[in-house]
């Protein structure tokens, strides 16, 4: 298994968990960004941060901070 942050540009998965607690992980959620939603990488920024993803339709952009709390298959 590996975080958000670790896929690279193009690549499309499927989310397995949510690391974290409390108000980050409501935040992430709030998001659109759940267990069993599929996530498309645009873009990624050339330092790593921020990331650009396709989640539900719509265009996001999440700090590497928050990728890293994104376990994906």
């Amino acid at each position: 298994m590996k975080n958000l942050k670790e896929v690279k540009c193009g690549e499309s998965v499927r989310v397995t968990k949510i690391e974290g607690n409390g108000a980050v992980r409501r935040r992430i959620m709030d998001m659109g960004i759940t267990k069993g939603c599929d996530i498309f990488v645009r873009k990624v920024a050339p330092l790593g941060d921020p990331i650009q993803v396709t989640v539900r339709n719509y265009e996001l952009s999440l700090r590497k901070a928050d990728a890293e709390m994104i376990i994906v298959d």
